[in-house]
């Protein structure tokens, strides 16, 4: 166990596409929570991969989630694939090197976000995990069709070595100290409206 430290760490935002948002439970919450954990990243310079399973036929990413990871200067990396889960296509790890070169692979952090929990997010999650990477599952930043089918991809990742936490707790996690310079801008960040219904 350890807490999460923003010079290891990478946000990954998985397939939050069209029909698939459409259907996910909580989809409200899923949206409002990423975006926020995007600014964040922002924030505290934590870089960000965002993936989209075939859009020619799900859709695109949501354009609000979609707009905010346009808008983020950090490094970025956009992943189109057919594999349900991140790291059954090999260019997936070679962009997790590319934003955070120099950081050895075990060392990394990967804070996700995404759907389905229950299929792409759970195969990516497990992989990661099974080439020794840290994983960080915002619950609130996940989802699939169907609270049972969320809540049970969400115990099994956990099971599985994945860590709970939310995208308040990785903010207070990167920045560690109220003295930190970015303390004043997340807190205000944070206080903006009720994310969780």
């Amino acid at each position: 166990m350890e807490l999460l430290d923003a010079s290891r760490s990478i946000v990954t935002v998985i397939d939050l596409q069209g029909k698939l948002m459409e259907m996910a439970y909580r989809s409200s919450m899923v949206i409002r929570s990423t975006i926020r954990l995007l600014r964040l990243a922002e924030l505290f310079q934590v870089p960000v991969v965002l993936s989209e399973q075939y859009p020619k036929g799900i859709g695109p990413t949501d354009p609000r989630v979609r707009a905010e990871f346009d808008r983020l200067t950090v490094p970025k990396r956009y992943l189109e694939k057919t594999s349900f889960g991140c790291c059954g296509d090999p260019r997936f790890e070679a962009l997790l090197a590319e934003v955070r070169p120099g950081v050895p692979r075990e060392q990394r952090q990967i804070v996700v976000a995404g759907i389905e929990a229950q299929v792409c997010v759970m195969q990516t999650v497990i992989e990661l995990l099974r080439t020794g990477q840290k994983v960080f599952l915002c619950w609130e930043c996940i989802s699939g069709r169907g609270e049972e089918y969320r809540r049970h991809a969400l115990e099994r990742m956990v099971q599985a070595g994945a860590v709970l936490t939310n995208h308040e707790s990785v903010a207070f996690e990167w920045a560690r100290d109220s003295n930190h310079p970015a303390f004043r801008q997340m807190s205000a960040l944070l206080k903006e409206g009720q994310i969780v219904e």
